[in-house]
């Protein structure tokens, strides 16, 4: 029963840490410990120990020495090839979601937009960070693909850390394309949706990979640079 125990608290923090990572409460070259974790977590090494692990299988973290295990920053070549495969799975979405949104799938988008717009009058950029990830979810999840879901959230692995830290050091509207998102799923133009959430993809593209750049080759930001 205590292996039972120690394996489901692993997959927890194993969770909450991904969670973490898509939604940009992580960044780009952040130095993660196991020890820290635990502290944060209340909870002992091992578990966290396990957890760090998956993630590394997962390349969600990387272990540069013994004791360095950071977030870790893609190449451009990297973002741009996820870039293009979220670009197609979340058109996908965009466009079921306007088939078959109802009011209150809607309703609920809606708020989320006004949550973040908030957000970034307030200058909460990692909070504005977080719903920008939750709007893109649940286009998924009105769209009613938990399978498509699901392997976004393996990307938003390696990319939530980098679309937060662009966002926070750039300091740019992010809800705009979203606004034309929900009116398309209002007045039922999956094409329109679908158009529009890749725009929202590539409108930021020439801007994370400038944000990529301000990385030296070991993952530290270079001199003068804001991360």
């Amino acid at each position: 029963m205590k292996e039972i125990r120690t394996e489901s608290l692993g997959s927890a923090i194993y969770d909450r840490i991904s969670q973490d990572l898509v939604s940009g409460k992580l960044r780009p070259d952040q130095k993660v410990t196991i020890r820290g974790l635990a502290e944060a977590l209340g909870t002992s090494s091992t578990p966290v120990r396990d957890a760090v692990q998956r993630l590394l299988q997962d390349n969600a973290l990387e272990q540069r020495t013994l004791r360095d295990v950071r977030v870790p920053v893609p190449t451009v070549e990297q973002y741009l090839e996820i870039a293009a495969l979220r670009a197609e799975l979340e058109g996908m979405a965009a466009a079921e979601a306007a088939r078959i949104a109802s009011e209150q799938d809607i309703a609920r988008l809606r708020r989320i937009i006004a949550r973040n717009e908030e957000a970034i009058a307030a200058a909460r950029w990692t909070r504005a960070a977080e719903l920008n990830q939750k709007f893109h979810f649940a286009l998924a999840e009105v769209a009613q693909m938990p399978i498509l879901l699901e392997t976004l959230t393996r990307l938003w692995l390696r990319m939530g850390p980098l679309i937060a830290g662009y966002y926070s050091r750039a300091k740019q509207d992010m809800v705009q394309r979203h606004h034309a998102v929900v009116a398309a799923c209002e007045a039922r133009e999956p094409e329109t949706a679908r158009a529009q959430i890749r725009v929202d993809i590539d409108e930021a593209k020439d801007g994370i990979a400038e944000y990529i750049a301000s990385f030296g080759e070991n993952g530290g930001p270079r001199a003068g640079s804001a991360a």
